[in-house]
């Protein structure tokens, strides 16, 4: 899997098969950056990071820190692995714990992206969480599977099986 764009584009981000996530598509991604243009974000969040490839294209199109929040170990080792030759003057802060959890104690953020399994069944409890975590004019963008709508989505974009759903603060 390579970063799409920025400083950092066409450097490979390191994956196993062998760990439970589920990356984004490149297509996806993408989509979801060219709708973030002009990339104003600073502080971003990464929750269900999974690969960390969300972190990492927001890193590389100009983000100052980048929170990664995975729950798998050796997911997020790998997340550290990979952030070691993109340094340039970013944060990059990890957290291997629970995103409920998380949500409960963090700061603010610019742009935050979730990633949950397609079968979670507290999307709710994790949309008014993030939106509660939103910086002034921040955006929070939340990957699930078609089979999920939300009234109060801003937009929603499909792929597939995958569907987008952007809100606006």
């Amino acid at each position: 899997m390579r970063i799409l764009a920025g400083r950092f584009k066409g450097q490979r981000i390191i994956t196993k098969k062998n760990l439970p996530y589920r990356p984004t598509k490149s297509l996806v991604r993408k989509s979801i950056f060219d709708r973030l243009n002009p990339f104003n974000f600073s502080l971003v969040l990464d929750l269900f990071s999974g690969s960390g490839i969300f972190g990492f294209e927001a890193a590389s199109r100009g983000a100052d820190h980048i929170t990664f929040v995975e729950k798998n170990s050796k997911a997020i080792d790998l997340i550290k692995k990979n952030s070691q030759n993109k340094n340039n003057n970013i944060i990059f802060s990890y957290y291997n714990a629970d995103a409920f959890k998380f949500l409960k104690s963090c700061n603010n953020f610019d742009l935050i992206f979730a990633d949950p399994p397609y079968d979670n069944e507290n999307l709710e409890i994790l949309i008014n969480s993030c939106l509660s975590k939103l910086s002034v004019d921040g955006k929070f963008i939340l990957e699930t599977s078609t089979k999920h709508s939300f009234n109060n989505s801003v937009k929603q974009v499909k792929f597939g099986e995958s569907q987008i759903n952007i809100w606006n603060n």
